[in-house]
């Protein structure tokens, strides 16, 4: 079956329909992972996002369950360059393919995704609509493409109740503004009781379990929507417990200590981006998903000062907070691209909180 990916400027790319028989409008990004592609589609991040894979050939290895960063699918759609007819991996448990149309996320395959891709590093970001229709009314479509707005998606993803992994080491409240599964993993790996509360917590319920430190995690959307949450973070900056955060959770501290955020002209997202430690110096191949940064020339110095800075494009990757045990990253320490060269970054946390 053919189906068409209209972009919000009317470029339209053909190839075949795959996963899910309906159409869907959404914000079209692109990630350049060459593998990974069952955690891209798992990852909260991308709520209200369609995801444009630039690796030609994507499900040659299958899925496997335990590979999940969520327990269901967030990506809107799936835009591909060739669908692997056959996967093949001793840990496969199903095909990608079975995966889309389980989950009702449509797709489409045989679009020159190189084009795409260079299409949205050129004009930033589109959103865009996937369709099997071939009678679609172009003059229809581009207004609703135009009036797309992926709005306040951290509602959507978090938690609605809080859930403990048990641990006999520290003890860590993790509040879930889209959390990927592997944060919580990581922390449990290293002894620590991880609770995890709703994304709308207030401040004063997450002290009152007494944590022996707070996470902040990743999730989708722009920061700024996140109004009422921001106002909390603002009084667990205040407080003297410990506190590590990622990407969307980094962006909220930011902005709670008085820093400004901005949109990206095309994000990052993949699985090779280099970062700079500003005070060793040395570089990481991180694992990124995001579509805002933090600015840098709206920064207090007396309030944080820049950890980390990407290799690529000089934009912020890391803050460390003066006088506070405190320290954000932009990437995802809990990815596995290096593959485990930021882990370390747990266990600086580990430390801070008191632990070995």
């Amino acid at each position: 079956m053919k189906a068409f990916l209209i972009l919000e400027d009317g470029h339209i790319f053909t190839g075949t329909a795959i996963g899910a028989e309906r159409e869907v409008i959404s914000e079209i990004v692109f990630n350049t992972s060459m593998t990974g592609y069952l955690e891209v589609l798992t990852d909260p991040s991308y709520a209200g996002q369609s995801v444009t894979m630039t690796y030609p050939l994507i499900g040659n290895y299958g899925v496997n369950f335990s590979d999940m960063e969520s327990k269901r699918p967030w990506a809107m759609g799936f835009i591909v360059r060739e669908l692997s007819r056959t996967a093949s991996n001793f840990r496969c448990e199903g095909n990608i393919q079975d995966f889309l149309k389980r989950h009702d996320i449509p797709g489409i395959a045989g679009v020159d995704t190189r084009a795409l891709t260079k299409l949205l590093r050129e004009r930033g970001t589109m959103n865009g609509m996937i369709t099997a229709n071939e009678d679609y009314d172009l003059e229809e479509i581009l207004p609703k493409l135009n009036a797309y707005r992926v709005g306040n998606v951290v509602d959507l993803t978090t938690c609605t109740e809080p859930s403990v992994l048990k641990g006999k080491g520290k003890r860590v409240a993790l509040l879930d503004l889209g959390a990927k599964m592997n944060i919580a993993k990581s922390l449990n790996a290293r002894g620590c009781e991880v609770t995890v509360f709703p994304a709308h917590t207030p401040a004063e319920e997450l002290m009152a379990a007494k944590p022996d430190g707070i996470m902040l995690s990743n999730g989708p959307g722009d920061p700024k929507e996140c109004g009422d949450i921001i106002k909390e973070v603002r009084k667990l900056y205040d407080s003297d417990v410990p506190i590590f955060a990622i990407c969307l959770g980094h962006q909220l501290m930011a902005l709670a200590t008085g820093a400004d955020t901005h949109k990206l002209k095309y994000g990052h997202r993949g699985g090779n981006h280099p970062v700079k430690d500003l005070e060793t110096g040395r570089v990481y191949i991180t694992s990124q998903n995001h579509g805002y940064v933090v600015d840098m020339g709206s920064l207090d110095e007396t309030v944080a000062a820049p950890a980390f800075v990407n290799v690529n494009d000089g934009t912020n990757e890391g803050l460390s907070y003066v006088g506070k045990n405190i320290f954000t990253v932009q990437f995802h320490p809990e990815a596995s691209p290096g593959p485990q060269d930021c882990a370390y970054l747990f266990d600086r946390f580990i430390t801070m909180m008191g632990g070995e």
